[in-house]
């Protein structure tokens, strides 16, 4: 079985830090996305952006590592935002319940 790995690329502004995420959050990589997103809170940014475009697929196990990640960012003053989210991990979100969960910002044109 051939599976996606999660590629993880940082780019640090001022006060943003964003994480420009391809390939799949699931049980095998949440783990490093949360280690990640650890140690850049350790810096106290005001933002954390998750850049989902390239994110193909999310399991249960990377739907909670998003929501604890947005509640550890809380916890630290600052917040985890969700950006360009694909309409299947919306409608996954929306079937959950979890969107209200999560911060948001699409700037993906839908059509």
């Amino acid at each position: 079985m051939n599976r996606a790995d999660l590629t993880i690329g940082v780019q640090r502004g001022t006060d943003e830090v964003t994480l420009i995420l391809a390939g799949e959050i699931d049980m095998l990589t949440a783990a490093r996305l949360s280690s990640v997103v650890n140690e850049i809170l350790a810096d106290a940014p005001s933002r954390i952006v998750l850049d989902l475009t390239d994110v193909t697929f999310c399991d249960s196990q990377g739907l909670g590592t998003l929501v604890v990640l947005s509640r550890k960012a809380s916890h630290a003053q600052s917040l985890l935002i969700l950006t360009n989210v694909g309409d299947f991990l919306l409608r996954v979100l929306d079937i959950t319940g979890l969107r209200s969960a999560l911060m948001i910002r699409n700037e993906q044109a839908t059509g």
